[in-house]
């Protein structure tokens, strides 16, 4: 497998023969929670960057080489997205405390970017259906990923009140 078909699947995630943008989004979850607790938020933050701007770029070539757009293997754009969301759900848990909130925090990320990555309201779904190459392929993610995040933290808000 060459370098660029490892970086695009996430090291193979994506060619998981059922769900490859969910195995994706999961396979990069624990990579995204490692950087947060031994690294920090700035470096997955950075990280979370270069990732999509390599990503718009071997994208772009990968499907001149292919002829085909979005393919369901490249699932890059999951992990941004998925890094996006579990960032901004661990801004607002590092400011809670309450039973479960770390475990609550990882599965609201994971679940709220699943549903707008799969369901597309809005401009994600604008973005999805008219921006071609790189750019359709990860943006779209990107914007699924902070809304998932968003929500995220919101429920995570929401409990807070309640207990």
């Amino acid at each position: 497998m060459t370098i660029q078909k490892l970086f695009l699947t996430f090291f193979g995630s994506g060619l998981a023969p059922k769900a490859p943008g969910t195995v994706g989004s999961l396979a990069s979850l624990p990579v995204g929670v490692a950087i947060l607790y031994y690294l920090g938020i700035e470096s997955l933050f950075m990280l979370t960057i270069a990732v999509t701007i390599i990503g718009i770029f071997e994208v772009n070539k990968y499907e001149k080489v292919t002829g085909e757009h979005d393919q369901s293997h490249i699932v890059i754009d999951e992990a941004v997205g998925m890094w996006l969301s579990l960032m901004i759900t661990y801004s607002t848990m590092i400011t809670l405390n309450y039973p479960y909130v770390e475990i609550l925090s990882l599965l609201f990320s994971f679940a709220a970017f699943r549903l707008f990555d799969i369901w597309k309201p809005s401009t994600i779904g604008w973005i999805d259906r008219e921006w071609k190459g790189g750019y359709g392929v990860m943006l779209d993610d990107v914007l699924a990923g902070i809304a998932g995040g968003l929500l995220s933290a919101m429920i995570l808000l929401g409990i807070s009140k309640i207990l």
